[in-house]
Order: C-alpha cells, then structure tokens, then sequence
C-alpha cells in the first residue's frame, strides 16, 4: 500500500502546527508503508520509502493579480501541478485548505480514496479575510467541498469532530479522532543557558514564554495585555513571527512597544526560533502560555510539556483535551468574555484571567515542578507519533478495503 500526502508545508518551509504534523507524520508513516509527499517548494528528496517533491514554479505568474488573491490562486495552481505527474498512490491524504482541491482531483482522476485531516477550519477563522480578502471564499469553498467530499476525515481533536458535524454535511462515522503528538525523544528538558543569552534573557530570572504566529487566532495581543497585570520581577519572552498581515503586525509593535516603554524585561524574538533552541527556551520556561482563541489542537503545549513546562491555556477546542486543569496547568475560560465566537467581550477581564494562574505558578517553585513532571508524564502516555501512525496506517488499511470490495 502506497499513500500519497498533499500539503503547503513541508520542511525546510514549515511555520505552523500543520507542518510539524506532517513532518513527523509522515516519517513515522514511512516505517509502515511507502509514503509520497507533494508540497510547495523546492525540495527533492528521497529516503528509504518516503520521497519528497515540491512544486516550484515561476513567482511572476500572478503577478499582476491582486495581491490578496496571490495565495489562493497560487494554492490552486500547485493543486492541479500535484496531480500532472502520475499518481500511483492507493489513498490521497490533503492537509489544510491549500492543498484540497489537490486531494479532490487526485480523488476523482485517479479512483482512489481521500482522507482529509482537519487542522483548522476556515469558517471559524474569520479574521483571514484581513489576509485573503475575496479569497477566504474561495477557501470556504474548497474546504466545504473537500470535508463532504471526502471517504474519511481525521478530527484532532474531540472538539474538532463536534466542528465539523455543526459546520459540514458529513456522515459522523466518516470522521475518526486522532490526536496530534510529538516526538518524545527530541522534546524533552534540556537547559542550555547559552542560548537564554544569545536572546538577551537572563537565566538567573523567571520567564513566561510565548511561540507562534502573530495571528488572531493565536491570541498573541491577549498576552500582550496581560503584560501589565504579571509579576513585575517576571521577564516576559514572545517569540512570535510571521504576521498574517501588516495591519496586525502593527498592532503587535504598537502592544509591545507600550509595555516596554514601563518594564525593561519584554523580550520579542521576532522570528521562528529554530528547534535545536526552541526547546532549552521551552525548559528554562517557568511558565508556558498559549491564549489561543481558537486551537484545534496546540502542538505547542505538547512541546512545552514534554520539556516539563506547566502551560497556562485558554479554554478553548482542544486544548481542553490536552491539559488537565489543575495538574498540568492551568485553563482560562474564555467564553465567559465571548462577544463572538472569537472576540473577548472584555478583553481587559480576560487579559487579567491569564495573569492570575502565570501568577500562581511564577510564585510556587514546588507547583512548577509538579505540574511539569506531571505534564511530561502524560504526553509520554498520550501523544507518542508511533502510535498515531499506526492509527492512521490502520484507517488507509480499511478504506482501501472497502474501495476494492466495492469494485
């Protein structure tokens, strides 16, 4: 059995939780089963039973379109590029909306099965019309189209399962849950203060950290508000990059900026910070925090965790099936400030609501202990990639089977 994997990201290019899915995925798949991987990019590689191959193409082609339409268009392009070269695959496997129309024309000009893993969905991040314009209908459509197209959907969560029934017309048993995980072996404590330093934070002192995207869904501007109500001996580390758009990133600045001009000890690394030095970040870290105000699932609290890291985290998709509040860490009710499904009625109340627990945990050195031995614990029990590709293996295995037994 062969699968075939479509997606934007793939390493080298990899800048969300998406692409550290298949990343890790799609090694793991490879001791199974021989495994193919379009993306879009340059890469050529080929390593015992997985090959990778990027679709680079000449950048002048939309040019002239508008530049909000550039991604969708571009997305589209590489969708149909995917499918020129032959498919031998048995089972197509798409993930996010960039590479679904991709999947859809794989899954009818070849005759075989399509999975969709759902990493997000477009309906419920509004704000990507800032980014997309017209576009983010073009990406409600593909992925209305592929979800209840589909032979088989992966939920990431118990959450993300219950959005696609309300959002889809989709056949409840299509859809399997299979957590995201994490590679236990490279994720683990390990300090290096050295690499502290090399970003201008002491190692003598407590931080809080932050990692992602400067994006609304990250919730990055809700810890930025939060600045003000957290420990004033406490340095505050944000290594948060690629703005969804100028409008944001200038808020971002404008956030920061304001709360540094009255503490010194705002730390923004205004990049991806590379994983060899992400992770003594993560374990010098005496408090994680993701304010999320949507998360499918948060890779990022499993890093934090299985480096020994309490992570505070908003309440919200599956981040409740990840921390256990009280033991791991701590959830901050979001929908009690709720004025959409997206926006914090108070923003100043729900800033104050993700200070108190950093608080509670920058303030007791024996509850950080505990809660971070507590939460290495359960990500080894939980969230281990070999398990979750033997799941995924298992769900190639019968729809394959079921195709043939249909013919």
């Amino acid at each position: 059995m062969k699968a075939l994997f479509l997606t934007r990201e793939y390493p080298p290019y990899v800048y969300g939780g998406a692409g550290v899915h298949v990343e890790y995925l799609s090694r793991e798949l490879a001791k199974l089963m021989d495994l193919e991987v379009r993306c879009f990019g340059d890469q050529n590689s080929r390593e015992g039973r997985l090959s990778v191959k990027g679709i680079d193409f000449d950048k002048s082609l939309f040019e002239a379109c508008d530049k909000k339409l550039k991604s969708p268009f571009t997305s589209f392009h590489n969708c149909i590029t995917f499918n020129a070269q032959p498919v031998d695959a048995d089972v197509v496997h798409c993930h996010t909306w960039y590479s679904h129309f991709g999947g859809l024309l794989a899954q009818k000009a070849y005759g075989i099965p399509l999975v969709v893993t759902t990493h997000s969905l477009e309906p419920h991040r509004p704000w990507k019309r800032e980014q997309l314009g017209n576009g983010y209908d073009l990406s409600l459509w593909v992925e209305k189209t592929a979800m209840e197209s589909a032979d088989a959907i992966i939920a990431v969560s118990g959450g993300m399962k219950r959005d696609v029934l309300d959002l889809f017309n989709v056949d409840p048993d299509k859809i399997t849950v299979i957590y995201n995980g994490i590679d236990i072996n490279e994720y683990q404590h390990r300090e290096n203060p050295e690499i502290l330093v090399k970003y201008g934070i002491d190692p003598q002192r407590p931080f809080v950290l932050f990692v992602g995207r400067i994006t609304r869904q990250k919730g990055i501007i809700h810890l930025v508000n939060a600045i003000k109500h957290i420990d004033a001996e406490a340095q505050i580390v944000l290594c948060a990059g690629e703005p969804d758009t100028e409008e944001i990133k200038a808020e971002m600045l404008a956030g920061v900026q304001a709360v540094q001009a009255v503490r010194d000890n705002v730390i923004w690394i205004q990049k991806m910070v590379p994983r060899q030095e992400i992770i003594p970040l993560y374990s010098h870290a005496s408090v994680f925090c993701c304010p999320s105000i949507y998360e499918p699932f948060g890779i990022i609290n499993l890093e934090a965790m299985a480096c020994k890291t309490p992570v505070v985290g908003s309440a919200v998709g599956g981040i409740v099936e990840i921390i256990i509040d009280g033991e791991t860490g701590f959830l901050v009710k979001f929908d009690q400030y709720r004025q959409s499904p997206f926006e914090p009625v108070r923003p100043d109340e729900f800033a104050k609501s993700l200070a108190d627990p950093i608080n509670t945990l920058l303030r007791d050195a024996g509850l950080r202990q505990r809660m971070g031995e507590a939460s290495r614990r359960r990500v080894e029990e939980k969230f281990s990639w070999p398990s979750i590709a033997r799941e995924v293996h298992g769900l190639y295995q019968k729809l394959v089977q079921s195709r043939k037994g249909g013919r």
